[in-house]
């Protein structure tokens, strides 16, 4: 029975806690570190790790017992008898498992650790954006542990949001000096870490551990190979978001080999879709970031071996030759696009009388309101990831409430009763073919919807006398053409001068709502959003201080900005900090349309295909040139007759450009 060890409870922050689930039963087997009861205190919910992979022999504690450090609350016989013995000997339960789980891995760091020397260094709290102490909702590593760099170490929660503190450095974890429900800021040093010395960093053999084999049967190559490249780390760059954003999409594998501007890993905002792209070509040789992960500038997204000349070639033919480890990760990918289809399906909603889930998701939970008990994981041993969740959350929101069926739906919360259109078997009718969203379609969809049905639109129909400004843009095109400056002047240019002068004049029309509702905040810089038709769906990049730039100067940024845009090059900044929004389609062809206010903002212009008309001067009719103006806007904010002046002042102004430079 020398195998068999109490799983004894590690520093939890606190004098006792409360155990709330139990997360495995007995003769379960399972993991390191997989949680074996889940405890929470005043503070933070947390799991209790199980010190090593092996079976639950027995459990002496029930949901509602109370438990503090060192106490027993269970036995488990390891997996593999003999090491269990040898590690069984020493008292200590945190450091067994850290020696039992990444048994080949350890092996192959031991040599070049010892032989090449190593050293301690200390690893600290970096910048979290806060200047206020955060606190410690979880430690993701004890001592003994061997760590990556950029592994996190442990896990911080603000009013915001939650983040990892990663390790600066690959080594071994020699002292851990936080425990959960501590609180902590910039520079509080979270662990000792030993790191291997010259010769014996991680990425001098992070390389043969994952392609073991061709390393056996090609060495002279792989050695010709890495003496013509170099490891290098590509990280997030800017993309104009202070904040942390989501990972959709995961482009690339261990293996794969990428050029220059290749997406590696797909983001999203509240705006748009984006590629982070490769700094460099070469063959990846670890990626860091999965599917659902948050991230932002400098994070680390893959490590990627750069090459050149008779190198590239090998490279290219690494994928053939690696053990197939990419369609391991492939699966993931699709379930997590399938999950962020407009209307997602709803996962069937049993009780399953407890919930396996780690202490930052259930926090997702609480925040959303979930019963994790209805909740169907997709994680190792049916756990339930922060992806289900979001995808429960959605289903919820999708669902018809009783209400709508009797026809007497309310709306509560912003969650609309809507009766559902009963599923069709099209087929049935003659041929059909099916097409997949597009990734902006997926992402503007919802917020469309939310917008129109959130926000009380009217929109007031319009239009200008464009005849004497398209004589003199003609005008001016010709001069261009002459001088060969490449400038050209298009009539949408116009309509933005002659909206940023409205705009100064009527300035609740450049405002935004507060998030309480009650008051209005009142912008004084004039951003104008412009809808870009691009093959991958509309996008709506932002021009600035549109109001202080001539026609030229909004002429060459207008042409830069909807070429960025239709090749998918534009960043998430482009899209951010519009007070305004102009969507014209006078190049297409209709005389009028409802355009949907794009919240925050309170209102927004669509401009359709300007047409010939009579027009009385008061002794005859004469042809005058006619653009139609749709001006919808947000109904809680502005009223029906600031509305109408404001559509007048803008035609106003398209008729006599004069008027701008008043």
């Amino acid at each position: 029975m020398s195998d068999i060890q109490k799983i004894i409870v590690p520093d939890v922050g606190g004098d006792e806690v409360e155990v709330i689930e139990l997360c495995v039963a007995v003769g379960d087997n399972i993991e390191a570190d997989e949680g074996v009861v889940t405890v929470e205190s005043d503070k933070a919910s947390m799991d209790i790790p199980a010190p090593f992979e092996g079976e639950i022999v027995s459990l002496s504690v029930s949901v509602g017992d109370k438990i503090k450090e060192g106490d027993v609350i269970g036995e488990m016989k390891a997996a593999g008898g003999d090491n269990a013995s040898e590690e069984s000997a020493s008292d200590d339960a945190q450091e067994a498992p850290k020696q039992e789980t990444p048994k080949e891995e350890n092996q192959s760091e031991a040599a070049p650790a010892a032989s090449g020397g190593s050293e301690v260094i200390e690893v600290a709290v970096p910048d979290i954006g806060s200047d206020d102490d955060v606190d410690v909702i979880d430690v993701l590593v004890s001592v003994g542990d061997t760590i990556e760099k950029e592994d996190g170490l442990i896990t911080l929660e603000t009013d915001k949001a939650t983040m990892d503190v990663p390790s600066t450095h690959a080594g071994t974890v020699k002292e851990v000096f936080i425990s959960t429900g501590d609180k902590v800021k910039e520079g509080t040093v979270v662990i000792k870490l030993e790191i291997a010395g010259e010769g014996g960093s991680s990425e001098s053999h992070s390389a043969p551990a994952q392609q073991e084999a061709p390393a056996k049967e090609d060495s002279a190559s792989q050695a010709s190979a890495s003496s013509s490249s170099e490891t290098i780390e590509v990280a997030v760059p800017d993309i104009g978001e202070d904040g942390e954003v989501d990972v959709i999409d995961v482009l690339v594998s261990a293996g794969d080999t990428v050029e220059k501007e290749d997406g590696l890993i797909t983001l999203e905002t509240d705006k748009a879709t984006m590629d982070v792209p490769s700094t460099h070509a070469g063959t990846v040789k670890e990626v860091f970031i999965k599917t659902g992960d948050k991230v932002k500038q400098g994070t680390l997204v893959v490590k990627l071996e750069t090459h050149g000349g008779e190198a590239s070639v090998q490279a290219s033919e690494k994928p053939a030759e690696t053990p197939t480890e990419a369609p391991k990760k492939e699966a993931p990918k699709q379930e997590a696009s399938a999950n962020r289809s407009p209307v997602p399906a709803a996962p069937e909603a049993k009780s399953t009388g407890k919930a396996h889930a780690s202490p930052s998701v259930r926090r997702v939970a609480r925040e959303f309101g979930v019963d994790l008990t209805l909740v169907s994981g997709s994680g190792p041993k049916n756990r339930i990831l922060k992806e289900d969740v979001q995808a429960y959350v959605k289903a919820e929101l999708a669902k018809p409430r009783t209400a709508a069926a009797s026809g007497s739906a309310t709306v509560g919360d912003n969650v609309l009763q809507i009766v559902p259109v009963k599923p069709i078997d099209h087929s049935k009718f003659g041929e059909i073919e099916e097409q997949k969203l597009s990734r902006i379609q997926k992402i503007s969809g919802p917020f469309l919807h939310r917008n129109w049905a959130t926000i009380p639109h009217v929109t007031q129909f319009d239009e200008a006398d464009i005849t004497d400004v398209e004589d003199f843009r003609k005008e001016q095109n010709a001069y261009h053409a002459k001088i060969k400056s490449g400038l050209k002047i298009t009539p949408l240019v116009f309509v933005m001068k002659a909206v940023a002068k409205a705009l100064e004049k009527y300035e609740v029309f450049n405002s935004s709502l507060s998030d309480d509702g009650e008051s209005l905040i009142i912008k004084k810089f004039i951003n104008i959003g412009i809808a870009v038709e691009t093959p991958g769906g509309l996008v709506v990049p932002v021009i600035r201080d549109v109001n202080k730039k001539g026609i030229e100067e909004l002429s060459r940024e207008l042409i830069e900005t909807s070429k960025k845009a239709r090749d998918g090059k534009l960043k998430a900044a482009d899209m951010q900090g519009g007070t305004f929004t102009i969507s014209s389609l006078g190049g297409i062809g209709g005389t009028a349309f409802t355009p949907i206010v794009n919240a925050p903002e309170v209102a927004i212009l669509g401009v359709s295909k300007s047409e010939m008309k009579p027009k009385w001067n008061g002794s005859e009719f004469e042809p005058r040139l006619m653009v139609p103006l749709s001006l919808s806007y947000d109904h809680r904010v502005i009223d029906g007759a600031i509305g109408a002046r404001f559509s007048t002042e803008v035609a106003a102004n398209l008729t006599d450009l004069r008027r701008i430079i008043l």
